[in-house]
């Protein structure tokens, strides 16, 4: 008996649906990541850290696909794959990672819950299609909710012992932005889950080339347990799963409803750390996060009345 084919719209629900479902992994995973990496960076330099975590995932990626026998990238592709590699994940988790060491968690929170806004001005500059008014109200609102989670920490802009780190996870911030945008208009030219593999494994070396070459490494031997450990977590749920899920989503979903995900990690992270070292929860916590969670709702309730 012939297979039915199902109508193209049932087609793209299901796929819709996937996508969401892709965010929502996102969204919890690189949660529980700020957490492991706060704790790996407590015991090695930060920079090692992000370099064995993009090797490692690099190699995972590369091997399973060349596995399955895909094909190597061709001409033109490799210079996007080096962008790629230089925004996505050299400079953006180097200096993420590196940031941590430099201001507060929750500063560093508030920092790269900018990340939505910067897709929003680099809108204004471009010839894409304006945020729809309830999108960026969502968005507004998301930002607004992190600061009151954190707001102990707003203070900490102005703290000059902070600067460096502020300035180095801006630039991170701005970095993922154009870095997103890039690889939703560059998805069409070649495999983009193999390319997230190449750039992982390109980025890791440089990255682990800076560290060494500054310094800012120790011997692979005298790395503690409890960093192999946060680094094995990255690896497995930080980068193999959640960058699947996020270029799952990435393909499917606007840009700016993939971006929610940065207003919820957050969240994410509070609630695990929490849960896990006893970390203090407070009612701005609480008002904070209902603020950012209808923000979100928001957001998403725009996206599926523009596409229903």
């Amino acid at each position: 008996m012939p297979k039915l084919l199902k109508p193209s719209f049932i087609q793209q629900r299901e796929k819709k649906t996937k996508a969401i479902i892709a965010l929502a992994i996102v969204s919890l995973l690189w949660g529980t990541t700020w957490v492991a990496s706060r704790q790996g960076v407590k015991y090695m330099p930060a920079l090692q850290l992000a370099g064995i975590r993009q090797l490692l995932a690099g190699f995972l990626y590369v091997v399973f696909f060349l596995f399955k026998g895909i094909k190597w990238p061709r001409g033109k592709e490799w210079l996007n794959i080096l962008i790629l590699s230089i925004l996505n994940l050299f400079l953006t988790n180097g200096l993420t990672t590196l940031g941590v060491k430099y201001i507060s968690g929750g500063l560093g929170a508030i920092i790269a819950a900018i990340f939505p806004l910067w897709l929003v001005i680099i809108g204004f500059f471009s010839m894409k299609p304006k945020v729809p008014n309830k999108v960026l109200i969502g968005l507004l609102l998301g930002f607004g909710g992190i600061c009151v989670i954190f707001y102990e920490h707003l203070k900490d802009f102005f703290d000059i012992d902070f600067r460096f780190g502020i300035i180095i996870s801006l630039v991170a911030s701005i970095c993922w932005a154009f870095g997103t945008l890039y690889t939703k208009q560059q998805a069409r030219e070649f495999d983009p889950y193999f390319s997230i593999g190449l750039q992982m494994l390109i980025s890791g070396i440089l990255l682990y080339a800076v560290s060494t070459v500054s310094g800012m490494n120790i011997p692979v031997g005298q790395i503690p347990m409890n960093s192999w450990i946060a680094i094995v977590y990255l690896v497995i749920f930080g980068s193999v799963i959640s960058f699947m899920a996020y270029l799952y989503a990435l393909q499917n979903l606007p840009t700016a409803q993939v971006s929610i995900y940065a207003y919820i990690n957050p969240v994410v992270a509070v609630l695990f750390g929490s849960l896990l070292f006893g970390e203090k929860l407070t009612v701005f916590i609480g008002v904070g996060g209902l603020i950012t969670l209808y923000g979100v709702y928001l957001v998403n309730a725009s996206f599926w009345k523009r596409t229903n």
